[in-house]
């Protein structure tokens, strides 16, 4: 067979096209979705194809070194490429004072983790939580909960939110004939 095998680091240099005439396929690799908050993060993931996101947890909020080592550890444990930052713009898109913090708080990450931070526009994505967490038919494991548990545990659900739209806005950027669909 006179094919040679190369090392991961040969492989990294030589780029994405020539890995595709090689017939190699490339992964995208997982987005790690982090709504920030003051007193909690909801974080939600994506498979490594980048077609599905799900609600994954919330961490409590406690010290920020603490915080930055969790997520650290999560996006070392999932391979994540990307991390999203919610951004809580205004209904009109100006940025207020939570907007302010998540932007200092993406930069934050971005600087500690070394990796590719973006902020999304994370409008209304805790309202569509509230409705869907609403719209559980009676019996299912989040009723029976207080108020504020109700809350905490929609976090992670507007972090799997916005992750999905990001998904499928980039899906769409890809495929411009799928923009018809909608």
């Amino acid at each position: 067979m006179g094919t040679s095998l190369q090392s991961k680091e040969s492989n990294k240099a030589e780029g994405p096209k020539a890995r595709r005439a090689r017939g190699e396929i490339e992964v995208p690799g997982r987005i790690l979705a982090l709504d920030y908050g003051r007193r909690r993060i909801g974080v939600a993931v994506s498979d490594e194809l980048r077609i599905t996101a799900r609600p994954m947890s919330i961490i409590e909020r406690q010290n920020r070194g603490d915080l930055m080592r969790k997520i650290r550890a999560m996006a070392r444990e999932l391979g994540a490429r990307l991390i999203l930052v919610g951004h809580p713009l205004n209904l009109d898109g100006t940025p207020g004072e939570m907007a302010e913090e998540a932007a200092r708080f993406a930069s934050r990450v971005r600087k500690e983790l070394g990796m590719e931070v973006e902020l999304v526009d994370e409008r209304l994505t805790s309202w569509v939580a509230d409705q869907a967490a609403a719209a559980k038919p009676r019996g299912t494991r989040r009723e029976g909960r207080g108020k504020r548990q109700a809350k905490k545990s929609r976090d992670d659900v507007a972090a799997a939110i916005f992750l999905r739209d990001y998904i499928e806005r980039a899906q769409l950027q890809r495929d411009p004939a799928r923009q018809g669909e909608e």
